[in-house]
Order: structure tokens, then sequence, then C-alpha cells
């Protein structure tokens, strides 16, 4: 039950006095009634941090949670961070919001539309639901102050979020996250106004950007297509089964495809948004066959080869295709995709402009992607760049290339996140889909699938081999714990160097957290560092690549370990053993799964 006192009493009293919604105040009153202080102390004591992913958390009442009251004071300091960083911008041309299909995503951006509007800014709001990659595309299509995308992606149905674009239509980095929560810190108290919503009503200062941002985009689309390759969609008649996962993408999805002359078939009980996401027990492609049973039976009843999904807010994507020799399915992981895309988006590049010097030519991946884009880049002659995690990093540093004159073709990440071209400086998976499907396509005419031309790849570039999974560990400080422990394992500051008894040597360490790089002549990391989170790199004598982090938005350990073959190395097998081999060493002997008590992904 806990005690009482006068810092919590001040803050239930505020709440009280605060929150105009019904629920959750009731909430508040009926833990004071019942005299539950320590989970009134969760609630109200802590607060809800703004960070470069903006907001994310459970539904709730409380300042730990998303709500009206936390969505408001958000907005509130969002628009004097703007006020006093480019009012000249926002009043010209405002802000731009859009939602998913989750409980309260439509009032939450309605909620910030108003703080807007009230105090006399343009307010675009996208009228029905959209995927996240149309408020960047928006923010850079009108060049609005900032862009905010009500959101939790693929998290529980529980969460919901608070997404932020820059003006220059890339998730906002440090030090914008930490001006915006000074910024929200010093505008706590809520506006009336801030309530009103009937002004969307009276107001001629919102328009909806819905029509004009959808023409936008599919030009886009059309304008980068060969075609040449709306014809093999065409003739090829491959049908291809998709998945919205109870999200938004089914609609432009089949805008698109209809576009470029794609033939669809869609998973009925998924097709339509539902904040529930009732057949799914987590609403992530990502998490493979798990989420992809309907997909699976869809597909099969339909004679269906290749399964396109989405995550709810279609940003993601993922693909299966059905072995028809064996019935069996393959699920490609985000780092095959990743070689599958960055090699057509090359061929596209080269065949559109065939004379066109490489040089200036730039892909990219985040530090716990494959380096298989390296090995290409290696070949083929174009630039390859590491970013760390998340897409924020490769979008900013594609907006900082694209001012130079240079061209971005591909960036990615390992979790299922692709941004193919620059129209949208974030991971977009609707036009991730139309890329895969008109690969598809292509392969059809050379009697190749997709898995098969994986394998060209591979010989072509180096056999590049992945395990990447995670834990869940709910306990913070243990996580701490872990990585203090790898920091110090045998004295202070001191990394393993092997593990399996030195079976295997560790030849260098870069560690993101603390800023230790010992391939730099004065061991300082070049990378970006985040005391925030955990991060720390092993590279093995053997080449072997192994990652170790935690997750900005979920309470995840997660490990990343790759080997990276040269082109001649042709057994298999081997690779794949020594990998796993490693991979459960470097388990068992840093995180100490059992002993700490961590849950392993489940199947």
């Amino acid at each position: 039950m806990g005690k009482q006192d006068s810092q919590l009493d001040e803050k239930i009293q505020e709440w009280l006095a605060w929150d105009k919604n019904p629920t959750t105040s009731a909430t508040i009153k009926k833990l004071l009634e019942e005299k539950k202080f320590d989970e009134l102390s969760e609630k109200l004591l802590k607060r809800l941090s703004f960070g470069t992913a903006g907001l994310r958390g459970k539904m709730d009442a409380g300042y730990s949670a998303m709500n009206d009251l936390v969505i408001i004071q958000t907005g509130q300091g969002l628009l004097k961070y703007l006020e006093h960083c480019d009012k000249k911008l926002l009043k010209g041309s405002g802000i731009v919001i859009g939602y998913d299909g989750r409980h309260n995503s439509k009032r939450f951006a309605e909620l910030t539309a108003a703080i807007f509007l009230h105090a006399g800014y343009p307010v675009r709001l996208f009228g029905r639901v959209v995927p996240t990659p149309f408020v960047p595309f928006a923010v850079s299509k009108y060049k609005t102050a900032i862009g905010v995308m009500v959101t939790a992606s693929h998290n529980p149905k529980e969460d919901n979020g608070y997404k932020v674009y820059g003006p220059n239509s890339s998730q906002i980095v440090s030090p914008v996250d930490k001006d915006i929560q000074r910024n929200i810190l010093e505008n706590l108290v809520p506006l009336a106004t801030s309530w009103d919503t009937g002004i969307l009503k009276s107001t001629k200062l919102l328009t909806d950007p819905l029509e004009e941002t959808l023409d936008g985009y599919l030009n886009v689309i059309k304008d980068t297509i060969l075609p040449e390759h709306i014809e093999y969609n065409r003739k090829a008649k491959v049908l291809f089964t998709y998945t919205a996962m109870h999200g938004v993408g089914y609609g432009y999805v089949k805008k698109v495809f209809d576009l470029i002359g794609v033939q669809m078939v869609p998973v009925e009980k998924q097709k339509d948004p539902h904040p529930d996401f009732p057949t799914v027990k987590f609403p992530n492609p990502e998490e493979g066959k798990s989420s992809l049973e309907l997909s699976f039976k869809t597909a099969n009843e339909k004679n269906s080869r290749v399964i396109i999904a989405n995550d709810p807010d279609a940003d993601r994507m993922a693909t299966a295709e059905k072995n028809e020799k064996t019935g069996e399915w393959k699920v490609f992981t985000g780092n095959e995709l990743g070689a599958l895309l960055g090699w057509w988006c090359l061929y596209c590049f080269k065949t559109k402009y065939p004379n066109e010097d490489l040089k200036n030519i730039y892909m990219m991946s985040s530090t716990v992607s494959s380096m298989i884009l390296r090995s290409m880049s290696q070949k083929e002659g174009f630039n390859f760049i590491e970013t760390l995690t998340g897409f924020k990093w490769m979008g900013n540093k594609s907006y900082e290339l694209l001012k130079q004159g240079k061209k971005v073709i591909f960036a990615y990440e390992e979790a299922i996140g692709y941004c193919c071209g620059t129209a949208v400086l974030d991971k977009d998976g609707i036009s991730a889909a139309f890329q895969v499907a008109t690969l598809t396509s292509f392969l059809h005419f050379q009697k190749k699938t997709l898995s098969e031309k994986l394998e060209e790849i591979y010989n072509e570039y180096g056999y590049h081999v992945s395990r990447n999974s995670y834990f869940i560990c709910h306990d913070g400080e243990k996580i701490k714990r872990i990585f203090e422990r790898i920091r110090n394992i045998s004295g202070p500051n001191t990394y393993p160097s092997g593990i399996l008894g030195a079976k295997y040597k560790i030849n260098t360490v870069r560690d993101l957290t603390t800023g230790y790089d010992n391939t730099q002549p004065d061991n300082k990391a070049v990378l970006p560092v985040s005391k925030s989170n955990q991060m720390v790199t092993f590279n093995f004598t053997n080449g072997l690549v192994c990652t170790l982090r935690t997750s900005g938005t979920e309470p995840k350990i997660k490990y990343y370990t790759e080997m990276c073959a040269s082109p001649d190395t042709t057994d298999r097998q081997a690779i794949v053993a020594t990998l796993n081999e490693m991979a459960d060493g470097l388990i068992e002997e840093l995180l100490q799964p059992v002993q700490n008590e961590l849950i392993p992904k489940s199947d």
C-alpha cells in the first residue's frame, strides 16, 4: 500500500485539478480512495521522458504514461520550442500531424492540433489513419516546421507513442529532444484552450493533406519505377499475399500495387485497422512465423507463393517465400531482405543511369545490421556508410549527403526497416513492398526465386550469415549490472578478451555507452555516444562481429552476431556451425540468461 507523503499529495491534487479526462481522472481518484500510494507514486512521481524517438509508453493515468494530459503538456512544450526555434517557419508552414489506428491515436492527434490552432498556426492534420512514412513525406512536401506521428508502431495494444520529425523531414536527434523536453517541463500547466478540440470544426487554419500527399507519393513511385518493370509486373502475374497486421497499410499498398501492375490478395482478418490486434500475439512481422500464420493460410489457399507484410503503422516490411518443391515457407530475415533490396536498388540505378559514376552514390546500414552492403560497395565502387542503430541517424545522414549533391539509393536496418531512395528520409514499408514485388516479377522472367537470387548475391559478395535475437528483462537495474560486469570482466575497465576458454579471441571492442573504442588511436569512439543506452560491439579475429545492446523503446537486451565470409569460402555449414557455437558462448558467458532470469524470445 505504501505511504502518502507531501510530494505525492501535491502531485495527486495537481493531477485532479489539471486532468479533464473523466477516465484517467477517475483512475487516480479510485487509487486514492483505495490508498494505493505505491501505484500512485509510480504513476505521478515518475514522468515519461521525451527523447529522440519522442514518447512511447503504456496508455494509462499519470505522468508516467500516455494520456490526454501528458499529450497536452507535450504539445504545449513542442509549440514553445518551435516558437523559440523558428517562429517564421511555424507561422508560414505550420505543422503536419498523422495518426495510426490504435486506441486514442486520433484523440492525441486532435489535441496536438488544437494547441497549435489556438495559438494561430496552420495545421495539416490527416483526415484518416496513414502510414508513418506519409508524415515525413508531407513535412518535406509542405516544408513544415515539424511533423508529428501518433503511433507505437508494432508495440503491444496497450501502448501508444508520439514521434517527431524535424524540418529536414528526418527524425529528430539530440540536442533537439532535450530542448523539447525542457520546454515541456516549463509548460506543464494545461491551458483551458488546450482541451478545446472544437476549434478543429471552425478554423480555416486546419487542412487535410491526405489527397495531395497520396498523389505526391504515388507520383514519386511512378517516377521511380522503370517502365519495363511495370510491364514485368503485369505480365508475370505473380499473386502476392498481403497482410496489414491489423494496421493502416492495406488501402495504401493496394493503390501502389494497382499503379505498378501488381496483383495481391489480402489477409482478410488482418486487412483493416483494429486497435486490439485480435489475431496475433504480437503485431510485429519481425516475430516471424508466429505473426504470419494467417498469411500462410491465405497464401496456401490462394496458391500465392510470396507474402508481403507490414507492421501496423506500415513503416516496416517483411517477406516470406514458398519453396514450391517442398511446400515450406521461408521468412526472410531483415538482413537477407537488405541484401536483396540493396542489390535491386543498385541494379535499377545502373539500368536507369548507365553512364553515371558510382563515386557519388551511397548506401548505408546501421551498426547492428549485416555488412553485406559494405561487401557490395568494395566490389561495385559505390560508397558505404555505417551509422548508429536507428533511422534517425540514416535519415539525417542522407539529408546531409543530399545537400552535398550526393545520391543515397538505399539504407536499411536489420529490424525490417528499409528506405529505398530519399523521398522519405525514414523507413518506409510501402515503398519497400513495391520494390520487393517488382523484384519478384523481374526474377520470374529469369526463372528465379527470391531465395535463389539471395544465393547468387552471397556467391558474388561472400556469405554473410547472422543470428540475431533478444531477451526480455523488465529490471532496468539488472540490465545495468549485466553490462557493467561485461566492462569489468576481470578487473576495473577490462573487457573480455575471448570466449569459450579463449578458443575464439576478441581483437577490438567499441563501447558506445562509455565512448571507448580501441580501434582508434586515442581509444575514443568516432560514432556518437549515448550514456542512456547500452551498446557494446566485439570484433573477433575469425571475422565474427557481435553487438549487445538495449532497446530504446522496449524492455529488451538484444544481441546481433554475424560471420562475413569471402566469396571463395564455400563451406556454408562450417560457417553456420561456428556462428552458432560462438553466439551460444557469448550469450552464456556475457549475458548469463539463467542466472539473470532473462526471458528468451518466444518462437
